[in-house]
Parts: C-alpha cells; structure tokens; sequence
C-alpha cells in the first residue's frame, strides 16, 4: 500500500487522514537516517562503536545528498549534548562519522560543511580536557586535506589564530606534547592548503612563530677533525689580532664554521604512533611544506621574513647550534634548486639592513657567521652564481671599520672586532664557492673607482678591499691564477686609485694591487691583520702617535696569553732585543710578505716559474701601462716615505712578472729605463718641480728596485757598485732590507718629514750623491746594457742608447688616467663629491682631510697640487685640435639643411673654444716657467751655503732643458728622428 499510495494516490497522503495506507510502516524509507543514526551509537557507555553502521550511514547519505543536511544536525546536536556531559566515547563517535562522510560524500561536502565547522569550533574552544581539543585539531586537519578547491579558504583561515595558541601551549607532560603535535599537524595541513591554493593566511608570521617554538633539532656533533680545529683556533685569534700573517697549518675555518649534515625528509603517513606525538616531528613536516610553497623568490622572502623576525627577537642567530643555523640549513638541503639556496644566502646578508639589525654589531656579527656556514653549505655541491650581496658585506665591513676609528669603548670595540672578523670568515667561503671570478673583479673595480676622498671614509673602503683581495686570492687555485690575467677593469681603476688625491689610499691601492697579483703563501687569516697593522683604522699613519692604540693594547694581552700558554718568559720592558737589532732583523712591513727566499733558490739555479707559480699575468698593453703609472706616481709632489715603499713593492712585483712571463724584450729595456731615468731625476737639482725630500725619496726607489731587478735578471756588479754608493742613512725614514725591498723605518719621526731643516739636510745630501752617481751611471748602464742584449735579441747599442734617454710616459696613459688626480691647489671637500652610498658626516669630512698637514707642506708654491706637469706636449695639443675638428665635422654634417644664420654662429662657437684653449695654454707655460726659475733660484741659494763652491749646472740651461722636454714630441715620432739624423740635439 506504501507504493500505491504514493504513485497512484499520491493525493491522498494530504487529503486522507485516516487511511490504513498510510500507517507508519508505510513510509520507512523517510526515517531510515534516524534508524542508522540510532545504531551507530552503542547501546551501553561501555559498548564499543559499530563502525560496520558508521559506513552505512555514509554511503545512504551519498544515495540520498537530499537527507545529508538533516544527518548533519542531529549529529551536531548530539555532539553538544555530549559535550556538555562529558561523554567523550559519543563525541570520538560523531567526529568519526564526519570523518567518513568526507571520505564518501566528498562532492556533496557543501550540505554539512557548515555543519563540520561549527563541531570544530566547539571541539577547538572546550578547553577543560585536552582530549577534546585534540580531537578538534584532527577534525580539522582532515576537513583540510579533503579540499579540492578554495571553496572554504577563509572559514579554515579562522582558525589559524586557535591552532597557533595550541601550539604553543606550555608544558612537558605527554598530554601537553601530543597537544602541540595535533596544532603542528594542523598548521602543516594549513601550510599545504596554502600551497595548494595559493593562498597566504594573514596570519602566517604567526604560523611560523608557532612551528620555530617547537623546532628542536639533535646538536651538531663535531668529529675529531672538527675539534682539533677548534683547539687551534684560538692561535689564529691572536695573530689575527695582532696583525701578523701567518696561522697554525689546517686550522683556516673557524670554530662555529661547521656544516650541519643533511636531515631525511619526512613522510606523514609513514610515522609511527610514536613520532605522531613528538611536537619537533611535525615541525619538521611543517618547515618541509613551507619550503615546498616557496617556489618563487617573492614566497621565500615572504617565509624568510618572519623567520629572521622570530630569531631576532629570541636571539637565535648564534652559531653552530643556534635555531637560526639549524632551521636555514635543513631548509637549505630541502630546497631543490641552487637558485632558491643562494636566494637564501643573499637574503640573509640583506638582512643586515633590517632597524633591528643595523645598529647592533653582535647580532650582525652572528647573523653574518650563520651566512658564512649557509656559503660553505651550499659551495659543497653548486658554485655561487649571484654575487650582488657582497657589496653589501663590503659596506658594512667599511662601517665597522669608521666606527673603529673613532674613541669607543672597549667593549664596543670588540664587538666590532668580532664583526670584522666574521664578514671576513664569510667573504673567504663565498670566494671559495664562485666559479668565475670576472664577475667579482669587475664588482671591485667598481668599488674601488668609488672610493671617497674623506680620509677617514677612504681608509676604511680601502681596507674593506684589502680583505676582500685577501678573500679573493686566497680562494684562487695556483693552477688558475698562473694561467689568469689580471683584469683589466679591475688593473684601470687600481691605477686611478694610485692617484687618489689621499696619500693613504694610494698605498692601499698598491697592497690590493700586490695581493691580487700575487698572494703571500700560507697567509689565509692575514686579510684583517694586515687592515689592523696598516694603520687604516686608526690615526693618520702619517703622524706616528706614541699612545698606544686599543688594537695594540688587545694584541698586547693576546700576545701574553699565548706566550705564557708556550711557557715564554717575558722581559719587563716588552723587547727580546735592542732598537737596532730590531732593525737589523726587519725584513717587511706587516703590509708585505717577503721576497727573499724566492730570490735567493732563482739564484741558485731554481726557476721563477717554480718559485712563483700562484703569480698573474699581464700583457704587454697592461706592462706599458703600469711602468707609466710607476713613474707618475713616483713624480707626485705629496708623497711620503709610506707611498714610495708601496711603490717600490708593487714595482718589484711587476719586474717579477716581466722575468717570470717572458714578455717583449723592449719592455725589458723600458723597465730598466724607468728605473734610470728616475735615479736621474732625483739628482737633477735644476728641477724645481719636486721638493727635495721627495727626491729623496725617489733616490732610495730607483735604487732598491735597481738592485732588485739586476738580482732577478743576475746581472753582477750592480748590487755591489750601488750599496757602496749610497750610505745605509741616506734617508732617515727609508731603509732596504736583505730582500733588496725599500722599507719604512719602524722607529722613524714623520712629524719632521718635510720641515726645514728636513729640506735642507736633504739637498746637502743629493748634492753629494750627485758627483759619485755621474761617475758610476756609464759604467752601470754599459753593465745593464750588456747583460740585457745577451737574454734579448736586441744589440748593445740600442740597449744602450735607450737606457741613457729619459723615460716618457704613454699617451695613452697620461690622457686617460687623470681623473684621480687632484684638480685645485687649495683643495676642499664636499658631500657631494662622495661616492658611497650613505650619506657622510659633517665630522668625518672634517676630522681627516684628503691629505694631511705632511701633504699640503709639501706643495711648491709655484706649482699646483696636481702630480702631473700643467705644460702640455704637442702630441696632447694635436690631439685637442684634432677632438675639436671631429666634433666640427660631426656637428656639421645633418640630416636636414641648416640656415646659414645657424652654420655660422656654429663655427664661431667652435673657433672661440680653441682660441681659449691656446691662450689657456700659453698661460699656463708662462707661469710654469717662472716657477721653474723662482723654485731653481731656491734650490741654487741652499746649495751655496752648503758647498764650498757654487759650481752647478747653469739655471737658465736646466730651466730650458726641462721645458723643451715637457714641449718635445714623442721619441717614435719620425719627425724626432728627422731632428736627431739633422743633429738638432737637445
């Protein structure tokens, strides 16, 4: 009857109330939810759940989507009604049947989501038993993983601030622990669905706050390698510290800088009960899935930011077992691509820059020891292709340095000394882990053509460079760097770098130069020594102050840590030996390694090639060049005792070069012809150009590198005919060593370098050298030019005749390389003519100017600041002439006719501007003329009160002579070879 009457009758289920069809029975299909709903509880508390009903009430939903709402109700009913009894075996019951109806009405999810939701946020809020809350968090993480589409993305987002709470709640009880494990596997679900869907939480930094709390990782264990490293890197402290080169073999990494070994990945449905309880075990799944979302560098930083935020805040970013180390390293070895690995490493050294970072140098200092483990991580199996973040180490290596130099406290001068280190720790990894180095030459010619003129600011960008360079050539394998060219970006803007209008920088440009050029053996850990010892961060170098600096008070007690540890008995006055065995024994400045030995095996029969394997190469342009930069550099009138050593060192690396490479043989004889040619103008006292301490100081250069090139070329005779000339006290600042290098006496006054008396000792001293030099020079030329013509191709002749003709510097050169120098006699300094990012201090510009009170003394009142002569060549006018006339004819010819009217105020234009020149430059020879006269007439007047009699060359004669040199043309001129076969002789 059930059947008729609802098919044949179907009116009478409204209109007939008392038919026997329609008895209850009749209508069973409508109530068989309830009846299915009924049996999934058990009859009793303590009977067990029939899972068998549980299945058929989901798949009668799945039949019949119409019903699925009610079902929903009454079993949200039942479960706060359960809730408020506490009967927790009805409530697992109800959450279980969600759970199957998830899996079997999948596509009808929307007729009891709601539903779910509101089970869920009751479960998550009851929080008398933890039981309760557990069971929410696993509700929830499968109505998560059920999605299929973003459908329900804000009602899950709701519950991100709940779940993150349940994370961290406190506590070590076990039912505490399987609490948070249910809130990180909740929030790895979270982080899969963002994955999934696209879709950032709002409240993602606190997601990740939640999963860094619970992070726990196993302590690095360290290997006995690792622990003998750590035991001798104290050493290495101290003789970084005091500014010495070498350090203990194999002990080139620091104690934190240790690889944390690469963790397994793990698989959610494959954890044992156990490990589903352990809170670190879901943290590790959740830090998987984030690095699973970050597959674009806009997601990484968006996960890498709270990150750095957390682990600023809690002070995590201590190495090696910091949280900071163990988390960026797991994720590192997750990440699948180098790309996103080295995303993280330049995200870590840019956040240097964060406010909270940026005035804190021990945090910077970890922070920047957690980059230099991630390099050292990721070089293990990629090179390091984006390089972009080592400017950003360089800066901020400068701005320790600035704040070195000024009088800070002792303990804000370690943590800068901690900082320096690790940036150098850092640039020494990321330098082993590049494969092409161009991109890093050409990032440090850039830095280095952008060096300031403030002096404070100078010294610090130069010993920035100076640890770079040591990074640098400490990661370049011999092999690489004997087959290496020196870069000529790299070459160009250290030479424009010699001619810094700062005396100081100059030198430091010449260390960069030697370092990159070739690296002392066995000095990894000397880069920041060798800032330190240079003088760079503290006091102008030039006035050597007699109180002792903080550096030298912290090498000092280091120094006495490690010699009590040896069992060294220190003498109370701090010396083993008296000042002048001291000097006696001196061989280098701490700036530069030592050349003796190498010397020493080449002339014993050993090659150079062997002994210097590690040196790079030049070509012939960059030969030419650096002799012409050697004699412009030589001829600056500002230079002091510093700047001729660093000359002479880089001078002598360069012949090292030229005998190793094998080069053109005429550079061989140029190279000798510098060397003469300045010998030769350091005894013209005609030459009113230079100060006589200078040439001085130009003497005791062309003498050492003279004795030191005939060594290396063994040419005999040469080292025993000048040593006997020139007396062991001839400069009072400068002296030579055994290895034939010129260096700066420890012990030596620069406060009277350049005074009066200074002067005048000086040209009584060179007018003496003079009669014994013009007796000798032939006799050392024919020497020189025989020797030369036997390993050369060339005959003695011209060997000869060029040796005895004044060295000219290149056109190309002394056109193109001007830029550095200085501009105005009576220099200032303006904030806008620096070129480093930051904006500089009003007192920084003030404290050291561009070059010192030593430098300004030395400037000739006749002449300019300017190093080159402001009389220009005839090759320079013709060249000026001819950079006119081209900018004529390109300004002539066009596209579309011009009016006669305009044509013509063009050329007149163009003629104006060449008459200015010439008459710029007519006046110009004048006033250098008289002073040539005025600074002759001086120089003649002191040597007649020194000498007895006033016989010396004829003014008038010097005078001309040096400016018929200044306007003669280029020695390969034809022209000048028509003169000489003419015997119009100078």
């Amino acid at each position: 009857m059930g059947f008729i009457s609802r098919n044949v009758f179907p009116a009478c289920e409204t209109m007939c109330v008392c038919c026997p069809a329609l008895r209850p029975r009749s209508k069973h299909p409508a109530k068989r939810y309830k009846k299915l709903l009924g049996e999934i509880f058990p009859k009793s508390p303590d009977g067990p759940p029939n899972e068998r009903k549980i299945v058929k009430l989901c798949e009668y939903a799945a039949k019949n989507p119409i019903r699925i709402p009610k079902i929903a109700k009454i079993l949200e009913e039942r479960c706060f009604k359960d809730l408020r009894s506490e009967q927790m075996k009805f409530i697992n019951i109800v959450t279980e049947a969600y759970n199957k109806m998830l899996c079997h009405c999948k596509d009808q999810m929307a007729y009891f989501a709601t539903s779910l939701l509101n089970v869920v946020t009751e479960l998550l809020e009851n929080s008398k038993q933890d039981t309760t809350t557990i069971l929410g968090c696993q509700t929830l993480t499968r109505f998560i993983y059920s999605q299929v589409d973003g459908t329900y993305t804000h009602s899950i987002e709701k519950f991100a601030h709940k779940v993150c709470s349940l994370a961290r709640e406190q506590g070590d009880e076990h039912q505490k622990q399987c609490l948070r494990a249910s809130g990180l596997q909740c929030l790895s679900a979270m982080v899969w669905f963002m994955g999934e869907f696209s879709h950032i939480f709002a409240a993602f930094d606190e997601i990740v706050h939640a999963i860094l709390g619970n992070y726990e990782a196993n302590m690095i264990v360290q290997t006995n390698e690792d622990r003998e490293e750590q035991n001798c890197n104290w050493v290495n402290e101290v003789i970084r510290c005091e500014g010495r080169g070498t350090g203990v073999s194999g002990c080139n990494s620091p104690s934190y800088m240790i690889v944390r070994p690469r963790t397994a990945r793990k698989d959610p449905t494959l954890l044992t009960k156990e490990e589903t309880e352990m809170p670190k075990v879901w943290a590790q799944i959740c830090l998987q899935r984030m690095v699973d979302l970050a597959k674009e560098s806009t997601t990484l930083r968006r996960i890498l930011d709270p990150m750095f935020s957390y682990f600023n805040t809690r002070r995590q970013w201590t190495p090696p077992n910091g949280l900071a180390m163990i988390v960026l390293s797991d994720a590192t070895y997750m990440m699948e691509t180098s790309g996103s690995q080295q995303l993280v490493l330049s995200t870590v050294v840019r956040h240097l820059d964060n406010k909270h970072v940026a005035n804190d140098p021990e945090l910077k200092a970890y922070i920047i020891q957690v980059a230099g483990c991630l390099a050292k991580l990721i070089r293990t199996s990629s090179y390091l292709r984006d390089i972009s973040f080592v400017n950003d180490l360089c800066r901020h290596l400068r701005k320790s340095f600035q704040a070195t130099s000024r009088s800070v406290g002792e303990e804000e001068l370690n943590l800068n000394v901690m900082l320096q280190n690790s940036i150098e720790d850092c640039l020494r990894e990321i330098a082993k882990g590049i494969g092409n180095t161009q991109p890093l030459f050409d990032m440090m010619a850039v830095l280095v053509e952008g060096i300031p003129s403030s002096g404070v600011v100078s010294r610090a960008a130069v010993g920035s460079l100076l640890i770079l360079a040591h990074a640098m050539s400490s990661a370049l394998s011999p092999s690489m760097r004997s087959q290496q060219v020196f870069p000529d970006t790299l070459l160009d803007a250290l030479l424009k770098a010699m001619l810094h209008p700062n005396v100081e920088t100059r030198v430091g440009a010449h260390e960069i130069f030697s370092v990159i050029l070739l690296p002392s053996s066995g000095q990894s850990q000397a880069g920041l020594a060798s800032v330190r010892a240079s003088g760079y961060l503290n006091e102008s170098r030039n006035l050597r102050s007699d109180t002792t600096s903080a550096f030298t008070s912290i090498a000092a007690r280091l120094d006495k840590l490690r010699k009590e540890k040896d069992g060294v008995k220190i003498e109370k006055n701090g010396y083993s030996n008296n000042t002048q065995e001291e000097l006696k024994n001196f061989k280098s400045s701490p700036n530069f390694h030592k050349l003796n030995s190498m010397i020493d095996k080449t002339a014993g029969g050993a090659s150079l090639a062997d002994m210097l394997p590690s040196m790079m190469k030049f070509t012939e342009d960059q030969m030419g060049q650096l002799l012409s930069a050697f004699w412009t550099q030589s001829t600056l009138p500002d230079n002091l005792p510093s700047n001729i050593e660093a000359i002479a060192h880089s001078l002598s690396l360069v012949l090292l070069s030229l005998r190793l490479k094998n080069p053109d043989d005429g550079l061989v004889v140029r190279a000798f012809q510098l060397l003469f040619s300045l010998r030769n103008l350091s005894l013209n006292l005609n030459n009113g150009t230079l100060p006589t301490v200078c040439k001085r100081l130009i003497l005791a250069l062309s003498t050492s590198t003279l004795m030191f090139a005939a060594k290396i070329y063994q040419i005999p005779h040469i080292c025993k005919i000048l040593k006997s000339q020139l007396p062991g006290d001839v400069d009072p600042y400068l002296f030579i060593g055994e290895d034939l290098q010129l260096h700066v006496k420890p012990q030596a006054n620069m406060k009277d370098f350049g005074s009066s008396s200074d002067s005048q000792m000086a040209t009584s001293m060179l007018f003496e050298m003079r009669s014994k030099v013009e007796l000798s020079n032939t006799i050392i030329t024919d020497i020189v030019a025989k020797n030369l013509s036997k390993v050369s191709k060339l005959q003695e002749a011209d060997v000869q005749m060029q040796l005895s003709e004044p060295f000219t510097p290149d056109d190309a050169f002394m056109f193109g390389s001007r830029p550095m120098a200085e501009p105005e006699g009576n220099q200032s300094i303006s904030k806008e003519s620096l070129s480093f990012e930051e904006d500089i201090t009003a007192g920084s510009v003030v404290e050291d100017e561009v070059t010192s009170e030593l430098s300004v003394r030395f400037q000739p009142r006749g002449s300019p600041t300017s190093s080159t002569p402001q009389v220009i060549s005839i090759g320079q006018l013709m060249e000026s002439a001819l950079e006119v006339a081209g900018q004529v004819v390109v300004s002539s010819v066009s596209t579309s006719p011009l009016p006669y009217d305009t044509m013509t105020n063009r050329c007149e234009t163009f003629g104006t501007g060449t008459r200015q020149k010439l008459s710029r430059w007519l006046a110009t020879e004048n006033r250098q003329v008289n002073g040539l006269y005025r600074n002759s007439s001086e120089e003649s007047s002191a040597l007649e009160k020194v000498t007895e009699d006033g016989s010396i060359y004829g003014r008038e004669c010097g005078v001309f002579q040096d400016t018929w040199s200044m306007m003669s043309l280029p020695p390969a001129s034809p022209f000048d070879n028509f003169l000489k076969a003419a015997g119009a002789g100078r």
